[in-house]
């Protein structure tokens, strides 16, 4: 059970908890809000999972899809299993015993997504069992899935960004920027920030950091990356420790990788004006109150890395590619814009203004979905 703590007036609504012998599936769905529509999110599978773990990443996907302005509601599913000590058919196995146990809810109360040990093929396997293409998102190309190589969230990320620095009064081209993680998030941020005429001058990854404050060329970079896996090799600059990304002095930085990345330890090392949170949780709101004090712009995660689960939204209603990129920028700079002019007005930090929306919108869906069943009774009756 979630522990009480996590009770409140937004959900979660339904937890779902799911066996089948046969193959010895264990696994459940927290589905948080629906107010704006199904619950989206991803099906995690690890030994460890639990309920209160995916509690709070279905509550993260409530906030993500209202402020992303999507009809979708928040939810996670969790399947507790090694994936490791498992062959191709064991998990495929469990995989479609997790999607027919859900069928009666999935896709109406909750709509799938790949997570942590699920990617493409086991949304193939669920879609295919459940016998929707709507149950899930993530899907293979094949399937009318949308390819994570496109790079959605890092698109919204950089126009995250172009936002950030417009409600700055500021030039892109006259802004040096680093970017915390050289994965698909950070390779895409890095390559529309460059191709906007912002200058490069740090980048890491696990191996650590190449800074030139001169600037990197990223089409080299990229090459580098992709030949030798790191963006240490690249041959002209100076190599730091990872965590040093956050003491470069650029003008923007860009999380694209790891949580608690910048810390009560470390804070007081930050340079740069405008930190774009690409990847989810890279500090406490503490931290984040810390900086905003100090005058640093800090647009936060479910803001400026919500590309992802607006183009499995794309997918969702069937749309294509060129439909994705035109949503996510639209989106991503409306929000964005929104929450970040609010917090201005409201002196408050962008995660405060971006929360009180979120929710706002939220409380406002379910009031009118009461008032809906309220007159359906009363007209049933009549």
């Amino acid at each position: 059970m979630v522990s009480d703590t996590y009770h409140d007036e937004l959900g979660p609504e339904m937890i779902v908890e799911v066996y089948d012998p046969s193959t010895s599936m264990h696994g459940f769905v927290v589905i948080d809000n629906t107010a704006l529509g199904p619950g989206k999110g991803g099906i995690r599978m690890t030994p460890s999972v639990n309920k209160d773990e995916v509690f709070k990443l279905a509550r993260a996907m409530t906030y993500k899809c209202s402020l992303a302005g999507l009809p979708f509601g928040g939810a996670k599913s969790g399947i507790i299993a090694n994936p490791k000590e498992m062959s191709r058919a064991e998990k495929d196995a469990v995989i479609k015993a997790f999607a027919r146990a859900l069928k009666p809810i999935s896709p109406s109360l909750y709509v799938a997504a790949p997570d942590i040990s699920t990617a493409e093929h086991e949304m193939r396997v669920y879609a295919e069992t459940n016998g929707s293409m709507k149950s899930c998102t993530g899907k293979p190309a094949d399937m009318g899935g949308i390819p994570h190589e496109l790079g959605s969230t890092g698109f919204g990320v950089f126009h995250a960004a172009l936002v950030a620095v417009k409600h700055l009064g500021l030039d892109v081209r006259k802004l040096s920027f680093a970017v915390e993680g050289f994965g698909n998030v950070g390779w895409f941020a890095a390559k529309h920030l460059s191709e906007a005429g912002a200058r490069l001058i740090a980048v890491s990854d696990s191996r650590g950091v190449m800074y030139n404050p001169r600037g990197i060329d990223f089409e080299k970079l990229a090459r580098v990356k992709k030949e030798q896996g790191t963006v240490t090799g690249y041959d002209d600059g100076e190599v730091l420790e990872g965590k040093r990304i956050i003491e470069v002095d650029a003008d923007i930085l860009v999380t694209a990788a790891i949580p608690d990345l910048v810390t009560e330890d470390n804070k007081n090392l930050v340079k740069a004006r405008i930190i774009v949170e690409g990847s989810n949780i890279p500090m406490t709101p503490g931290v984040e109150e810390y900086l905003h004090k100090k005058g640093v712009l800090v647009v936060p995660d479910f803001v400026a890395n919500a590309g992802g689960v607006i183009s499995s939204y794309v997918e969702y209603i069937g749309g294509t590619p060129k439909d994705m990129f035109r949503m996510v920028e639209e989106k991503i700079v409306k929000n964005t814009s929104e929450v970040l002019e609010k917090a201005k007005q409201a002196g408050v930090k962008p995660r405060d203004a971006a929360m009180n929306i979120a929710v706002e919108r939220i409380k406002k869906a379910m009031k009118q979905r009461s008032e809906r069943v309220v007159k359906g009774g009363s007209e049933r009756k009549k």
